[in-house]
């Protein structure tokens, strides 16, 4: 405002408040009465003479608190009819010690004209966010029309915001981002930890703390997932309503696409599914459920059953574990479950097949008493992966099977156990079979297995809260090369070849660690109960641990 030509020609003098000078005008206000306060709102610039105002120190003092109170952006007074050449002292002491920016005018100014360039640019600058909320609302709506992909919905938000923009779920599981030009690496190093932190009070809301703008993702009551902006860096304070307006039309846009691609599920994936889902809801099936599988030419009864947890690979590098392009898309997840439907059927087994989270395919054959299991899993595993690799996006897969159960009541139990088996064996190598089990993942699938038991997670504080603890204040690498020297089964030199580093840096670095943690990494207990320690803390906080 100071800046305003027609304000400058006054000859303004900032005479107390210097440092407010960043006060946000919501609107201007020419008032001469000195009990002017109560009619105002907060956030205005009053402009006065200083006619009506009194000389006595204490009801000088008196305006000022007032308009302090209330909240006033400042105080701009004339030098012409009521003082001359300097404002009293009472009134430049009150505002200074208010922090309240008190401006004087040497010169003559018309306050109607200043009225009209002020009042002029706020409507300005609300036209415009009317004008850029208008544009966000027509891209969008453009978007959901035409069937956009999560990608496509992404990658417009990053443009029209700037921001890095990151599509979750529930559990706090990457679906979908767009960097914005930033390091993904930096974006999603410890996401699911720090997502955690970060609570909402709204549907939409901003946190201060992350700079996060985060706004739920669903419909019909059925929210899957929140949409992040990583306001972080940018501008201090909230974000401005456009970037909100951005996050919350990407989110409808989101949403309104899962219903579509739902819609398109054939009948039969439609109604596996439901099956499914309510299997694995409760402990206890409905008595009709036998009957509905059956119709559906699935029967339960009488048979042997092996839940089947199919979920998008990942590539293995010398950093560890990166998900495969596309991964834990509803897309792929799709396309995955016709590829396992097919392959169900080309290895002559009866199975329902569906899609019932955001991470895999869920199966559950149906096998007759006198048929042998590892022949079925092995022609369903080896059918899959070529299924898998001729649809349109070609992804790799992980096969896992729970356990046999012949009840129909046991099958909830062996699909979860599936889904824990996959969630382990995703960073590792396929068996010979194609398909994992319990057996195979072993240590590390046992730990997925009791993920839910606080007393894995309080071991593997006990074991490396230390560690963690130095890391984080110190900004260290401690616990990785902790990592590299227990997947290398405690082979220093192979280790520090894994980490990119000297072995004479590596050995100083494992010194240290054992200084922190008061232990000796050589005894092969120190270093059996580090390892676990390691890959409890992979389970609960999605920390990957090296393998070879």
């Amino acid at each position: 405002m100071l800046a305003l030509p027609i304000v400058r020609q006054g000859k303004p003098t900032v005479v107390a408040g210097h440092d407010a000078l960043d006060r946000r005008v919501r609107w201007v206000h020419v008032a001469e009465i000195a009990d002017i306060a109560n009619l105002l709102r907060g956030g205005e610039l009053v402009l006065t003479t200083g006619i009506a105002l009194p000389d006595d120190d204490a009801a000088l003092t008196r305006y000022i608190d007032g308009l302090a109170e209330i909240g006033v952006a400042g105080v701009v007074v004339e030098l012409l009819r009521h003082w001359s050449d300097k404002l009293p002292t009472a009134l430049v002491d009150a505002a200074e010690r208010h922090g309240l920016p008190l401006v004087t005018l040497a010169k003559e100014t018309r306050y109607v004209a200043v009225t009209e360039a002020v009042v002029g640019l706020i409507v300005e600058a609300q036209v415009a966010e009317l004008r850029a909320a208008e544009q966000v609302h027509e891209t969008f709506t453009a978007l959901t029309v035409a069937g956009a992909e999560p990608g496509e919905v992404l990658r417009e938000v990053a443009r029209i915001s700037g921001l890095p923009v990151v599509l979750e779920t529930l559990a706090h599981e990457v679906l979908a981002y767009d960097t914005a030009g930033a390091d993904p690496t930096e974006l999603l190093d410890g996401w699911a930890v720090r997502s955690r932190a970060v609570s909402l009070t709204e549907r939409t809301s901003y946190d201060e703390e992350t700079g996060w703008l985060v706004t739920v993702v669903g419909a019909r009551g059925n929210d899957w997932g929140r949409l992040v902006l990583v306001c972080a860096g940018t501008n201090p304070g909230p974000p401005p309503h456009r970037h909100v307006v951005v996050a919350e039309r990407a989110a409808s846009a989101l949403a309104v696409h899962r219903l579509v691609t739902r819609d398109r599920e054939s009948l039969e994936r439609h109604a596996h599914r439901n099956l499914l889902t309510e299997l694995l809801a409760s402990p206890t099936q409905r008595s009709d459920l036998t009957a509905r599988t059956a119709a559906l030419g699935v029967p339960l009864a009488g048979r042997r059953l092996i839940g089947v947890a199919v979920r998008p690979a990942t590539t293995v590098t010398g950093t560890g574990a990166k998900p495969a392009p596309s991964m834990a898309t509803q897309a792929v997840l799709r396309d995955l479950a016709e590829a396992t439907a097919l392959a169900a059927r080309r290895a002559r087994v009866a199975a329902l097949v569906g899609v019932v989270d955001d991470t895999s395919v869920r199966a559950l054959l149906s096998l007759t008493p006198q048929a042998d299991e590892e022949a079925v899993l092995g022609r369903l595993a080896e059918a899959l992966h070529k299924a898998a690799a001729a649809t349109a996006r070609a992804v790799p897969v992980v096969v896992a099977a729970g356990s046999t159960v012949a009840e129909p009541g046991g099958g909830r139990r062996s699909l979860i156990e599936a889904a824990d088996i996959a969630k382990a064996a995703v960073r590792g190598p396929a068996p010979a079979g194609g398909y994992h089990r319990l057996r195979d993942v072993r240590l590390r699938g046992l730990l997925y297995l009791l993920a839910d038991d606080d007393r894995l997670s309080a071991f593997a504080e006990r074991e490396l809260g230390p560690l963690l603890a130095r890391d984080r204040k110190h900004g260290s690498r401690l616990l990785d090369t902790l990592r590299h020297y227990c997947a290398h089964g405690g082979n220093k030199s192979a280790a520090a070849a894994a980490a990119h580093m000297s072995r004479t840096a590596y050995y100083q670095q494992l010194s240290r660690i054992e200084q922190v943690l008061g232990v000796s990494i050589e005894d092969p207990e120190s270093m059996l109960s580090l390892y676990v320690a390691l890959l409890a803390l992979e389970v609960n906080e999605g920390e990957p641990t090296p393998r070879d």
